[in-house]
């Protein structure tokens, strides 16, 4: 009699551990066993020899709205299975609605049921001309996390939020338990280094970096850590392309605040050297592609733990948004789903940095920050039976061909992988056999985090 409806065995990647010949077993969509050796009876057992089993990368920051009629959450997740990805946190900025009212929440929460392949959690936000008001009714209709930004990239879809404001939502957001996450440029610098970089006359790859210097960075980052200490508030940078940045929110978190720090999949991969000059717009995003000796500075605080997750900040922008000459002039943002998984896996082999921070940084991390750790991140008894399965398949990435990424381009194109992502399992059942997206359109459910004391308070 079969114990278990399917058995993977391959080398099991953990948290805390790497397990040879390791097998994890599921039972009605949930992991129902973990262990080693000899593959318990099934209705389907697979060896799958020395491919990586781990657990179902949740990917932290994903913008599937930013551009109207392009991406839309059907492909997005439809990328997301293709790469391992089984939960998206999708931020709150969708181009002609900013999802920042419990209305709002609950509007995309239906529109993306019916067209996710795999589930979903979603970020709210605030209107400044409203203030703080409609956090407490966003947290009852099920947002992870809230998103704020000290720059303004737009003055209604993504607006800054001025300092006494951030105050007035970090107080808010504090007796939620949930987290406050921050876009990290001082927005008064970053303009008038923009200023600065059109009155010389460089429009190359060189411009944006150059509008953004360190320091825009690095002064917001301590604006958005201090407010935090102030209020009580977890504090949360969801990008930083600086060393510098990492070791500010290690002092934060050493003095007892909850501060935490998020690291983008192309700042571990891509440098303002080469592939900057390579690429040209489609190398912009917010904060800037940094010097290769940033990139591996970020590695190092990767090993020393000073990384609190690791995400693609995705966005599918057209061709026609990213090839201007004119780099200042180019949409900001970069395309990662399908490629984040695989090339962690790349750098943490070539740098000798243990794999399980793989399952911790794109799970584990992720499910606790989210407060979604009762069902998902882990391979664990329990929760979801979400998994990826990785090959020793050398293979040169391709956007083209992957029959998943909309736009069909990467900034990772052309690329040399050690692995390949040929399964994907959500809640059990096979959503990618490596070459084709099996889950269809409303097969993802939405998220919501567990509700704490303070949040049952709020009859969430």
């Amino acid at each position: 009699m079969a114990d278990f409806d399917l058995v993977l065995k391959g080398t099991l990647v953990l948290p805390d551990s790497v397990v040879p010949e390791g097998h994890v077993a599921i039972r009605d969509g949930l992991v129902a066993a973990v262990g080693q050796g000899d593959m318990p009876a099934a209705k389907e057992r697979q060896d799958l020899g020395k491919a990586l089993i781990l657990p179902g990368a949740i990917d932290a920051q994903v913008h599937s709205l930013s551009q109207k009629n392009q991406e839309d959450f059907i492909w997005s997740t439809r990328a997301a299975a293709a790469g391992g990805v089984t939960t998206i946190v999708d931020m709150p900025y969708d181009e002609g609605n900013l999802i920042c009212s419990a209305e709002a929440v609950r509007g995309k929460a239906t529109h993306v049921e019916s067209q996710a392949r795999v589930d979903f959690a979603l970020y709210g936000t605030i209107d400044p001309e409203e203030g703080a008001r409609r956090i407490p009714e966003q947290v009852e209709a099920g947002v992870a996390a809230f998103k704020f930004s000290t720059f303004g990239t737009d003055p209604k879809r993504f607006p800054r939020i001025p300092a006494p404001l951030m105050a007035e939502c970090f107080a808010a957001i504090a007796p939620t338990g949930l987290t406050a996450g921050v876009h990290n440029e001082n927005d008064e610098y970053v303009r008038a280094a923009m200023e600065k970089v059109k009155a010389s006359g460089i429009t190359d790859y060189r411009a944006h970096e150059m509008s953004r210097p360190p320091l825009t960075e690095l002064l917001a980052m301590v604006e958005i850590y201090e407010i935090g200490a102030a209020t009580g508030c977890p504090a949360h940078v969801v990008h930083c392309s600086l060393g510098r940045g990492y070791e500010i929110a290690a002092a934060y978190r050493a003095q007892g605040h909850r501060a935490t720090v998020e690291c983008l999949i192309h700042y571990l991969t891509l440098d303002s050297e080469t592939d900057a000059k390579r690429l040209g717009g489609r190398s912009k995003c917010n904060p800037p592609i940094r010097p290769r000796a940033e990139v591996e500075k970020l590695w190092r605080h990767i090993a020393a733990g000073n990384v609190t997750l690791l995400s693609t900040d995705h966005v599918s922008w057209s061709l026609d948004r990213k090839t201007n000459p004119d780099m200042l002039a180019n949409a900001s943002g970069l395309p990662g789903l399908e490629a984040m998984v695989p090339l962690f896996v790349k750098g943490a082999l070539e740098r000798g940095v243990p794999l399980t921070w793989a399952a911790r940084l794109m799970a584990l991390n992720p499910a606790r920050h989210f407060r979604i750790d009762h069902i998902k991140g882990a391979l664990e008894v329990g929760k979801h039976a979400d998994i990826a399965v990785l090959t020793p398949e050398r293979h040169v990435f391709d956007a083209s061909r992957t029959g998943s990424n909309v736009v069909g381009w990467s900034p990772y194109d052309g690329m040399t992988l050690p692995y390949k992502v040929a399964a994907t399992y959500l809640r059990g059942k096979l959503a990618y056999d490596g070459s084709k997206v099996l889950a269809e359109p409303g097969n993802g459910n939405f998220v919501r985090p567990l509700a704490s004391l303070p949040l049952q308070g709020l009859s969430v």
